[in-house]
């Protein structure tokens, strides 16, 4: 699986993300539901940067449709440790987010996740074409 993934070059955005004591388990380590709330720290601080503007969280026309981890290692409380996101294609009506949790002094990835999300419209509730301030805040940030 490693060896599919982009380099960290690849990646233009990187979040730190801070553990705290109660996101450890009784085994010592992070707690499996712990990685997606690091996973959308790390979005929503990418959609800030592409945007060049807090967002307005209720009144977003994207949503999630899919998102998938895998676990590579697990993380221990004392680690130092970033999201790195960016999004590896962008469609019609969706685009894709490949983001990497890692080890900040030893690049060690300790998970993966790929979320799709799509535009929506609110008014509706239904999907839509992704705006076009989207398409062009992704392709100029990543280089498309």
């Amino acid at each position: 699986m490693a060896d599919t993934l982009p380099g960290p070059d690849c990646f233009k955005h990187s979040t730190d993300i801070q553990i705290r004591f109660n996101d450890i388990d009784m085994l010592g380590h992070l707690n499996n539901t712990m990685y997606f709330s690091y996973f959308d720290i790390g979005k929503a601080d990418y959609f800030n940067a592409i945007r060049r503007t807090d967002n307005h969280w209720g009144h977003l026309d994207i949503v999630i449709v899919n998102v998938n981890c895998d676990f590579m290692s697990q993380v221990r409380y004392t680690e130092h440790i970033a999201v790195r996101t960016r999004v590896s294609c962008i469609r019609n009506k969706s685009f894709e987010v490949l983001q990497e949790l890692i080890n900040k002094e030893s690049n060690e990835i300790k998970a993966v996740c790929r979320t799709v999300m799509v535009g929506f419209d609110p008014a509706t509730g239904k999907s839509a074409p992704l705006s076009h301030e989207w398409k062009k805040a992704i392709a100029d940030f990543e280089g498309f």
